[in-house]
């Protein structure tokens, strides 16, 4: 892939250039600290593979309801998705743990994917992980941990499409919230936007398609992991036009037996580790149980740690 370069001085996004590290390493983390989201260009994912994976995407969609519903859970919420009354313009299918190449299979098989599909399934899945394995090293290094910190962990592809019409323009896409995991990569609809992201002042700010680029958020593990330091963006995505959205997003979740603990470089008598110990899944369940999907759910563990400390 061909190095990517673009005039972004308008883009309140913080973009990261792969290409330009460890010069990059300071920028990365104060984006993680005060942004919780970035931009990453020269990721190297190739833009055919990128384009080939938004037209078997959109095939996906057109496969009849009952095929779809095939799409079943791993673990809760991460199969299929259809239209309901919070989300009436949304639907999703999704793929946990793509790290596997038996899951891939599964999800393939499930609907009916045929081979040439498949194997496009299969090339994004690889190249898309070992990018977010790259960047987790990279936030780890700016950050002065010696570890490899998400090397194993789940992760799951949640594929999206937005039914906008001329009916529902200014309406909500998907209610405002924060990704329960470590980090997203977000393949956005290189054409219609509505992605909207808020900063720290509270206001929600415009995330406009940037053609070659990927858009990194962070989410709840990020913050737990971090002992609070990294911003779990909150996010939410408005209908702007008629037409039909699709975005594609790889979810870093979480370990996938082991417990989230703040490495000891970001704890010291200044800051105080801030959460009790907790697995990826109990907290998922957290949430879901709760309702509580825009980061609230962290207190309930914050006040588990204040309790046992």
């Amino acid at each position: 892939m061909a190095k990517v370069a673009f005039e972004v001085d308008d883009v309140r996004i913080p973009v990261i250039d792969l290409d330009d590290f460890p010069a990059q390493l300071d920028k990365l983390i104060r984006a993680c600290v005060e942004w919780g989201c970035f931009r990453i260009l020269n990721h190297k994912i190739p833009a055919t593979l990128l384009s080939d994976m938004k037209l078997v995407v959109r095939s996906l969609f057109d496969l009849p309801k009952e095929i779809k519903r095939r799409n079943g859970d791993a673990i809760d919420g991460s199969g299929y998705r259809a239209p309901s009354e919070d989300n009436p313009l949304y639907e999703a299918f999704g793929l946990y743990d793509i790290a596997s190449s038996e899951a891939v299979d599964a999800f393939c098989t499930q609907l009916g994917t045929p081979p040439q599909k498949r194997e496009i399934i299969k090339c994004y899945s690889n190249a898309i992980y070992e990018l977010a394995m790259d960047i987790g090293r990279k936030v780890a290094e700016g950050s002065g941990v010696r570890c490899d910190p998400i090397k194993g962990w789940a992760c799951q592809f949640r594929i999206n499409r937005y039914n906008f019409t001329q009916e529902t323009v200014g309406s909500s896409g998907v209610c405002m919230h924060t990704d329960s995991g470590f980090l997203t990569i977000l393949q956005e609809d290189e054409c219609i936007g509505g992605l909207e992201v808020m900063d720290k002042s509270g206001a929600f700010v415009a995330v406009d398609p940037l053609p070659g680029s990927l858009l990194v958020n962070l989410g709840d593990i990020a913050t737990a992991w971090s002992n609070g330091r990294f911003h779990n963006v909150k996010h939410r995505v408005q209908c702007k036009e008629a037409a039909i959205r699709i975005s594609i997003a790889m979810f870093v979740l979480g370990p996938k037996d082991e417990a989230v603990e703040a490495p000891q470089e970001f704890v010291d008598p200044q800051h105080p580790r801030l959460y009790a110990p907790f697995t990826y899944l109990h907290y998922r369940k957290l949430r879901l149980s709760t309702g509580l999907r825009a980061g609230e759910a962290l207190q309930l563990v914050h006040q588990i740690a204040s309790t046992t400390s």
